[in-house]
């Protein structure tokens, strides 16, 4: 199965990606807090990164791993924080 992603959307609550190989992953905003308090139009300004393995919010300064969310990881600087 790939793991690259090929676009992204969004509803109130979750992000959809969907992948080359034709599966949707949702996942919940609350796992990316930088995502869930933006705007809706910060949220459509992203990048798709690595060919697909990756995405990337240039305006929040927020890049997310595609291998990473298949993994059910969420937002690692919240982990990082807390861990020092």
């Amino acid at each position: 199965m790939s793991t690259l992603a090929k676009s992204v959307s969004f509803d109130a609550s979750m992000m959809w990606v969907d992948m080359a190989d034709g599966r949707k992953l949702g996942v919940p905003l609350a796992y990316f807090p930088r995502l869930l308090a933006a705007s809706p139009e910060a949220l459509v300004n992203y990048e798709i990164s690595g060919g697909g393995s990756g995405l990337h919010w240039d305006e929040l300064d927020e890049d997310i791993s595609v291998e990473g969310l298949l993994a059910g990881g969420g937002d690692l600087t919240q982990v990082r924080r807390f861990a020092a």
